[in-house]
């Protein structure tokens, strides 16, 4: 990696930003691949870096018909964590956290990975019991987490409403002190950065219209490019998933609607954990810069638009101040939508489906972001070998039939 000096990144200041150096290929497409990633987000990048890098696959394109990181991985509230209630979903996340907290310096590329613990508030007794039996569930599953009283949560965060006209009275939560945020955006350069350097072909404007199926079998894929080949395909696209399974007539228990974040104006620091109210659905951190980057529950009318509404920023907005009342003179920056594909029970669907060799990861929700590293890995080991990674089994799409759901709807801490 080149390293600048101040005076070299003042020069290119001068110029325009004109003399860097692209941290990737922009490729354009070859006739033929081995294996073929739809989709250049975050789990796309990481399929295709980790094909490449655990398996020796290196002839691998990723299609995508934006840009990279244009999606859900550049819309989102940026949260790490492992703290889910089922054995599988904590084995799913917990695999995802122990690679984020080693990426910066496997991908030598700084992901902004701050570790710095999250609360999840509980306001009645029930939602105590709640958290009560996901921390047990969290410390039999080996990861780390703590049940806390009000004493002790009230003190992770100082500014926190436990004044006597409290609509939600503090009775504890759930901590994880190795839960945090990093950069969305850094994660999808690092994995395209990776993967370029190993000759994966990143390949941005390039929309898949079709899929070539012969003798039962993935051969190709028709693009605006023109076809190219292969006998390995992936879906990593969430929420258009289900438009290309389509073309094999593959349908997808998928439901996509908006999940929309909001930040604020910058302010000196005075938040130092993520929290998430479960009385309110409202989630809030601080960024570097100073900003509270903040979000809520699901907009629940269908939808593929990213762009926010006054009702939703009304009802979390209410949730935040909630919350901090101290916040209530802060200015609203910027509000936006992320789509978020839902399965019925929650959890993501990792397998193949359909002709052989056409393999999804998509389904997840409002938990993508936090499992980047996890779906690329999970997804680039079923395109090579061919069969389930033991963590990704229990997420097959045959869970429907063989009634074997793993619903997180409460551990996702918002209401889907």
């Amino acid at each position: 990696m080149k390293r600048y000096s101040a005076l070299s990144l003042f020069r290119e200041g001068l110029r325009a930003h004109r003399g860097w150096q692209p941290a990737w290929t922009k490729a354009r497409p070859k006739p033929a691949y081995d294996a073929v990633v739809v989709g250049g987000g975050g789990h796309g990048l990481a399929t295709a870096y980790y094909l490449a890098r655990i398996h020796g696959i290196n002839r691998v394109a990723v299609l995508e018909k934006g840009w990279i990181g244009g999606g859900n991985t550049g819309r989102n509230t940026t949260v790490c964590r492992s703290n889910y209630f089922y054995p599988e979903s904590v084995a799913l996340y917990d695999l995802a956290l122990r690679l984020y907290e080693g990426l910066s310096r496997e991908l030598n590329y700084n992901i902004m990975l701050s570790q710095r613990g999250m609360l999840i508030a509980a306001h009645t007794p029930a939602q105590m019991e709640i958290c009560n039996r996901i921390a047990n569930a969290m410390q039999l599953n080996n990861v780390d987490g703590k049940l806390m009283g009000p004493e002790e949560a009230a003190a992770r965060v100082p500014l926190i409403n436990t004044g006597p006209d409290a609509r939600y009275k503090l009775m504890g939560g759930i901590w994880q002190g190795r839960a945090g945020t990093a950069r969305h955006d850094a994660v999808a350069w690092a994995y395209a950065r990776a993967a370029s350097a190993l000759g994966v072909d990143i390949i941005e404007g390039c929309e898949v219209a079709g899929i070539d199926v012969q003798n039962g079998a993935v051969a190709g894929v028709e693009t605006t490019f023109g076809p190219i080949r292969t006998e390995r395909l992936g879906l990593a696209a969430a929420g258009a998933t289900p438009g290309l399974t389509a073309h094999v007539g593959v349908d997808l228990p998928i439901h996509d609607y908006a999940l929309q974040a909001f930040v604020s104006e910058p302010v000196k620091p005075c938040l130092d954990t993520v929290l998430l109210y479960l009385g309110t659905g409202t989630y809030v951190s601080q960024s570097d810069k100073g900003e509270l980057v903040f979000g809520g529950g699901l907009d629940r009318v269908p939808t593929h638009g990213q762009r926010g509404n006054l009702p939703v920023q009304e009802a979390v907005t209410a949730g935040l101040l909630e919350m901090f009342p101290a916040f209530g003179q802060l200015r609203l920056l910027r509000q936006w939508a992320g789509v978020v594909d839902v399965v019925p029970d929650s959890s993501p669907l990792i397998g193949p489906v359909g002709p052989s060799g056409l393999h999804i990861n998509c389904g997840w929700g409002t938990g993508g972001f936090k499992a980047i590293p996890a779906g690329g890995w999970l997804l680039s080991h079923l395109m090579a070998k061919g069969e389930h990674h033991e963590i990704s089994r229990p997420f097959d799409l045959d869970r429907f039939a063989r009634g074997r759901l793993i619903d997180e709807a409460a551990g996702s801490g918002i209401a889907h």
